[in-house]
């Protein structure tokens, strides 16, 4: 197939405005929907109380049934529904890449276990030159996709709920969704093509503006409803920036629960934007509209727009202590506390740490070189004096400016949780 050279990426993506204007695009009939109603479309252009009374979402699977492949040792791992979170004091011995046994699962039905060999990627859709709708679509199978150029890229994944139990815990907020506390995330090495390099060689239009990768896993119910496979558009020009559809992890396939044998990977930005088993991405020359980017991955609440925020893009900054929650620690003797930082919106350049509750703070020695996309690793050392409870708190600053708060800003999903955690440990 020949190439047709796409339209160049947007030196920055504002995905604010380019909501606004898919918006717009959908009033005047120029827009998609796919299995998002009218109602809930208005609700993003104009305030209603439906903008916030969200349906708790539901797995569709029966009790009891297995939703995760691989093994899930209680030391490692907190299991929380089709979810397993990682523990952090299971991390202590690790390197900076994430081992795949540890990495954290986030699913919204069940793995599916596919094989390689029977696997296509089915590239359709108006964005596509000389492919006007679903008739004529364009397919890679593995093998195709492991002969382009390959790409090897160190990132993050990471829900974009990481951290939503604090909201409760800390700050007393009703939210809804799982309550992880900061182990839903992951930093590995991918390997892969470049999502640019499959589009072009599809034979991308000049008139693409969107791109909607789809998942091969179950249909997912909420409330009741079908909302069919988890799918999400992509603006043209993130797709076309550093998008890879990997098939590889930390040097070996893809584990069977992290997407095998593609998954989509958007570094830097929430984990839903990264599906997993991708099967098929529609190519739109109209804006897409899912559910999860309308009712589900925006910010809803007082402290947002009546109608909802953009829909969710980078992550927030955040830290962790390599350190189980209520860990103890004996008085007078000398302790070195590890963690790790990151940010979607640059790479950690400082992080600040305080052992006696917030009263004062000292930096902490990095240990990697400060890079976007991944965690920073980091430790200070400390001497405990006093017995009793007290909190570990780290707070990290990027490269962009932005320094961990005291509080987070809530709503009502529980979504991009960034404020200082206090991990609570006792000296005795």
């Amino acid at each position: 197939m020949s190439a047709v050279p796409p339209p160049r990426p947007a030196a920055r993506l504002d995905e604010a405005a380019y909501d606004r204007r898919r918006l717009r695009q959908w009033l005047a009939g120029d827009a998609r929907a796919d299995g998002v109603g009218r109602r809930r479309l208005l609700t993003l252009l104009a305030a209603t109380a439906a903008a916030t009374a969200l349906p708790a979402p539901r797995p569709a699977r029966a009790a009891g049934t297995p939703t995760i492949v691989k093994a899930l040792p209680p030391e490692w791992f907190v299991r929380r529904g089709t979810n397993a979170e990682t523990r952090w004091e299971a991390l202590r011995a690790t390197g900076h890449h994430t081992p795949n046994e540890l990495f954290f699962v986030r699913n919204h039905t069940a793995t599916p276990v596919l094989e390689a060999g029977d696997w296509r990627l089915r590239l359709w859709g108006s964005g596509l030159r000389g492919a006007p709708g679903e008739d004529r679509p364009v397919e890679f199978g593995y093998d195709d996709l492991r002969a382009l150029p390959a790409v090897t890229r160190t990132a993050f994944v990471e829900c974009a709920g990481n951290g939503r139990g604090h909201y409760t815990t800390q700050q007393g907020e009703t939210v809804t969704g799982t309550a992880w506390a900061l182990g839903a995330i992951g930093v590995a090495r991918w390997r892969g093509a470049r999502l640019s390099d499959v589009l072009r060689r599809a034979g991308l239009s000049s008139r693409a503006a969107d791109v909607q990768p789809r998942g091969l896993d179950a249909e997912y119910v909420s409330d009741g409803e079908s909302l069919g496979r988890v799918r999400r558009p992509l603006p043209l020009a993130k797709a076309l920036d550093d998008v890879l559809l990997a098939y590889e992890m930390n040097g070996e396939p893809l584990p069977y629960d992290h997407g095998y044998p593609v998954r989509v990977l958007v570094p830097s930005w929430v984990g839903i934007a990264s599906i997993k088993w991708v099967g098929d991405i529609e190519v739109s020359a109209q804006p897409l509209f899912s559910p999860w980017n309308t009712t589900f991955y925006r910010l809803f609440g007082s402290a947002h727009p009546q109608e909802g925020s953009a829909p969710l893009t980078r992550q927030t900054v955040k830290s962790a202590f390599e350190l189980a929650s209520g860990a103890t620690f004996p008085a007078g003797r000398g302790q070195v506390l590890h963690g790790r930082s990151w940010s979607g919106a640059g790479a950690v350049t400082r992080v600040d740490v305080s052992t006696d509750g917030g009263t004062s703070w000292r930096p902490a020695r990095l240990h990697d070189r400060p890079r976007p996309g991944t965690w920073t690793r980091w430790s200070v050392p400390w001497k405990p004096g006093t017995r009793g409870a007290t909190h570990l708190l780290a707070r990290a600053t990027d490269t962009a400016g932005r320094t961990q708060p005291d509080a987070a800003v809530p709503n009502t999903q529980g979504y991009l949780f960034d404020a200082v955690v206090r991990h609570p440990v006792t000296v005795v």
